[in-house]
């Protein structure tokens, strides 16, 4: 039957459905979280029928409002909510978990209207505030963002970067549901029903926060209209649930984390039997009209050959140049004076965010407003990306595009030390599923090859320099993803030098220097790492006695590495410089010897290996 009414025996029943469907669907798989779904029926059911707009027969809709489940284990329930919603028939919803079903074990953006994928902890409320932000400073439009946490992720720092962030710029489009049922995987939660306690933390952080019964639809309604008539600030419902509600079996029982009831058919009967309901669920006001961004000529800057930049600044100047598309986007972790992103803050303060020292809400407040359709790009030290790489992770399985720069990488930073010098970056963005890495050595390749980020899908990586290099390249030659360039080569070169970034200046002057000791070697600049090119370093290779790569990271993983991948299945030895003891504060000369990667160490390198 369908149902164009709201009331609280309806959504009594919905609830109900919404338990019997997560247990079913779970038993069906053999796998899942019925459990944590069961407990969470009630608020859904709520939300469903009269709070959500969102139309789901078009859910690209840009009105739409946006459902996030931050504790994404309760795949159950959400599937449960599309089939309720006439979303998904029958057949597809028996699919969950079942090899090739849209329907995964935790939700992805494969199932529409799925803005990003959940199921690592403490991620979902973060990218609810990207989508906010998104809605309240870009769209401006009035669709509302409600996530549904767990009371597990409570105790991750990211769910609280989120709350910093939220009351920070007043986003009161954001609504999160907290489902506190006490009972984690293991054990009980740190804080099980202490309501007062969570609502003093919330109102700390400058939310508006309400403490409901979760299973009293009457008092859930008078929450949700509650928080959509507050103003300036967010608001957050802790509804304090049972687990496993319904089933006695399971309620409120520890140990049936994650594992299907052992008699299904008794569950669903205790609940009172399988229901068909379809909820007429509200489509969205559609009268704000949506704004076009305008997209006016990019200029990017160019510098002469021979001019000593940094590739940071002239990532700044060129995402700033490339500000002039109003899709674009940018956020830092307050150190845009350094990565010169505050060039872009400066010329498009509208679209400029600051994150402040909280890396994991940077990054998936960039994977929310890249939900929306906006071009982000985030940036911070190279090395405090690590304490995101989780989000990185997930924002591939969000099937995000996401541009990511970070400076300072390397011993070439100097005398501040090992803790800021990144030496992991390039293999831990390698790793990550359809990236590319890009390492320019100069600022016209870094203008050409920013621009080129702006249209790049999936996740990029772009490592810039806090030091000067000369410019080599000059403005009009073509830079290219996937591209290299050559800087010395000769039919009688012996040994190839491939180098990236700082070290390219290094094995230039190397290949000088064994110049004048009569061994002709080829200087490769491979700015592009991921996807490396191919054809110039096989080439290369077949053309040297032997291949030497040199960079400014460890050994693992790397431009190294990425040319031994390349060249596997050719016969020509390859051998790696690169930083193998940990580093001290020095300046970049010493740091660089010390690491055996300047120049010197590549010809006494190279002599010995053509000597061999």
């Amino acid at each position: 039957m369908e149902i164009t009414s709201s009331g609280a025996d309806f959504r009594r029943e919905l609830g109900q459905q919404l338990r019997v469907d997560s247990v079913r669907v779970s038993s069906h798989a053999g796998s899942g979280h019925p459990t944590s779904s069961m407990s969470a029926a009630d608020l859904m059911a709520v939300l469903l029928d009269g709070h959500l707009r969102l139309d789901y027969r078009h859910p690209g809709e840009p009105h739409n409002d946006h459902l996030v489940f931050s504790k994404g284990h309760a795949s159950p329930l959400y599937y449960a909510m599309l089939r309720a919603a006439g979303a998904i028939a029958e057949d597809e919803f028996r699919t969950y978990r079942t090899f090739g079903s849209r329907l995964e074990g935790h939700p992805t953006p494969r199932i529409p209207p799925t803005d990003v994928a959940t199921g690592s902890l403490g991620q979902g409320l973060p990218a609810g505030v990207g989508l906010a932000l998104a809605g309240k400073m870009l769209d401006r439009l009035p669709y509302r963002v409600w996530v549904l946490c767990g009371d597990s992720e409570m105790a991750e720092g990211s769910i609280w970067e989120a709350f910093e962030h939220a009351a920070h710029y007043e986003l009161d489009n954001l609504v999160a549901i907290v489902d506190v049922n006490r009972l984690g995987q293991t054990t009980e939660t740190m804080v099980a029903w202490d309501m007062d306690t969570y609502a003093a933390r919330a109102g700390a952080f400058g939310w508006h926060a309400i403490t409901v019964d979760g299973h009293d639809v009457e008092a859930i309604e008078a929450a949700y209209a509650d928080a959509e008539r507050t103003r300036g600030k967010p608001t957050v419902l802790f509804a304090k649930t049972k687990k496993g509600k319904g089933v006695a079996a399971v309620e409120d029982l520890p140990g049936k984390h994650g594992k299907p009831l052992d008699d299904p058919d008794e569950a669903i009967a205790e609940l009172g039997g399988r229901r068909n309901l379809i909820v007429s669920v509200a489509t969205p006001d559609t009268s704000v009209p949506v704004q076009d961004c305008p997209i006016e000529r990019v200029e990017l800057p160019t510098w002469e050959v021979g001019d000593e930049v940094a590739t940071r600044e002239a990532y700044g100047e060129a995402l700033a140049a490339l500000g002039s598309r109003g899709d674009v986007v940018a956020l830092d972790g307050e150190v845009s004076n350094s990565t010169h992103s505050d060039l872009f803050a400066k010329a498009h303060p509208g679209r400029y965010f600051e994150m402040y020292i909280a890396e994991q809400q940077m990054i998936a407040a960039a994977v929310g407003l890249q939900a929306r359709g906006w071009t982000a790009f985030a940036s911070t030290f190279a090395a405090f990306l690590s304490r995101a790489y989780d989000f990185i992770r997930m924002a591939a399985i969000s099937r995000a595009d996401l541009r990511l720069a970070g400076s300072h990488a390397g011993v070439a930073i100097g005398a501040d030390g090992p803790s800021q010098m990144a030496l992991e970056d390039l293999a831990a963005l390698r790793a990550v599923h359809g990236s590319t890495v890009l390492h320019p050595s100069d600022a016209n390749q870094t203008a050409q090859l920013v621009a080129q980020m702006a249209d790049l899908p999936g996740i990029s990586y772009l490592r810039t320099l806090r030091g000067k290099t000369p410019v080599r390249t000059a403005a009009d030659e073509i830079v290219r993803i996937g591209g290299s360039r050559t800087l010395r080569s000769s039919d009688r070169d012996e040994v190839t030098l491939i180098a990236c970034g700082t070290t390219v200046d290094e094995a230039d002057r190397a290949a000088g220097l064994l110049a004048r000791e009569g061994v002709s070697a080829r200087v490769l600049d491979c700015y592009s790492i991921k996807p490396i090119d191919e054809v110039a370093v096989r080439r290369a290779a077949a053309e040297t006695r032997v291949v030497l790569t040199v960079e400014d990271h460890w050994p693992e993983g790397g431009l190294g590495d990425a040319v031994l991948e390349a060249l596997a299945t050719l016969p020509v030895p390859v051998h790696k410089l690169a930083v193998r003891e940990m580093p001290m504060s020095g300046t970049p000369e010493e740091l660089l010897r010390m690491a055996g990667i300047d120049a010197g160490a590549i010809a006494t390198t190279a002599k010995t290996l053509v000597a061999a």
